[in-house]
């Protein structure tokens, strides 16, 4: 039962970053690309008529957490506390600066919302990708120091980053040099997707340009790529040994390299939607290759004194998550149906439909 609730998490937060990550990533292109109103405001559109239900699959899996592995939640969101405010935030900026943009046409007025947008989703973009590289290098549960724990074993705090900016040390920061990397990464896979997606969706002038900056996006992307797996495996020998004990998890990084390999060619493609599966490589290969990695660890302890957080010492007991699926199963069938009309009633290019106005 612990597996399958894993997997279903593991699914609707894949479904988040694929949906709403094309909304952050329409967010940084409209900050740095976007030069006149039209396309300010047809990019806005791209994500403005789709954000709030994307959103919907991340209040889903923080939900699904709670009922299916208390302790981790608990852990998470308390050892967490101070980067989730500061998400919690720029998600409330996000949201407002595309429902205010266009409420009063004054220049000024405009400009200050789309700078709250375009900040906001390039903020988000890099912070999801440090909690990702945060879940991959591990904390040092328990406060452990000299030997010592200094709270229960499952909780941890972290500041934002520690006096050597390195995650090598007793207290690592929520932000060091690997997990900045991990950051940047996201940034540049979910600006890739935001771009394609953009040009699936709309007549922007800046379609062509996008693919030109897709392009070279791309190729930083594997630089970083190489570079972060060096670090990795620095900061944890063991980090690949999943993949060598079961090589059919090798499914999972071949999804993120075709991804990248199809992201490198995006200029030769006639079919816009092409782009956008191949950015959907991109994020369903990078986070299922990250979760295979360490499974079945969700969280690692960064000393010896406490144990690694896992599926099976944080999940409820066998009634619980029995409960939970009846609930789960109602719920996913609601949401299903949301997405499914939200979708079908924002077909096509989205440039002449009503929003914010």
């Amino acid at each position: 039962m612990e597996l399958l609730w894993y997997i279903v998490i593991a699914f609707v937060l894949t479904v988040f970053f694929l949906l709403d990550g094309y909304d952050f990533g329409t967010g940084i292109i409209h900050l740095f690309f976007a030069k006149t109103e039209d396309d300010k405001k047809v990019i806005a559109k791209a994500a403005g008529l789709f954000w709030d239900s994307n959103e919907v699959w991340l209040v889903a899996a923080g939900g699904l957490l709670f009922m299916a592995f208390p302790t981790y939640y608990a852990s998470i969101f308390s050892g967490f506390y101070l980067p989730l405010s500061i998400v919690l935030w720029l998600i409330i900026f996000r949201a407002i600066g595309l429902e205010l943009r266009s409420q009063f046409d004054y220049q000024m007025w405009k400009d200050l919302w789309d700078k709250a947008f375009g900040i906001s989703s390039l903020l988000l973009a890099l912070f999801f990708g440090i909690a990702l590289g945060n879940i991959v290098r591990g904390v040092n549960l328990g406060g452990v120091e000299d030997g010592v724990a200094a709270y229960e074993a499952h909780y941890f705090f972290l500041p934002l980053w520690n006096s050597h900016f390195s995650p090598l040390g007793t207290h690592p920061g929520v932000i060091d040099w690997f997990t900045l990397i991990i950051g940047l990464i996201s940034v540049l896979t979910l600006m890739i997707h935001g771009a394609n997606w953009i040009i699936l969706k709309t007549n922007s002038s800046i379609n062509n340009e996008l693919k030109k900056i897709i392009y070279y996006s791309a190729i930083i992307l594997t630089i970083f790529t190489i570079l972060s797996l060096g670090m990795l495996q620095n900061i944890n020998p063991e980090s690949f040994t999943n993949f060598s004990e079961s090589p059919l998890l090798i499914i999972f990084p071949i999804l993120f390299i075709g991804g990248l390999l199809g992201t490198l060619f995006i200029r030769k493609f006639k079919n816009e939607s092409l782009g956008l599966v191949f950015s959907s490589l991109l994020i369903i290969g990078g986070i299922s290759t990250s979760l295979a990695s360490m499974f079945p660890i969700i969280l690692p302890s960064t000393n010896n004194l406490s144990d690694s957080l896992s599926i099976y010492n944080t999940s409820a007991d066998e009634y619980s998550l029995g409960i939970a699926m009846v609930w789960g199963i109602i719920g996913f069938g609601l949401l299903m149906i949301y997405f499914i009309i939200q979708k079908k009633l924002t077909s096509g290019k989205i440039d002449e439909m009503d929003y914010g106005h």
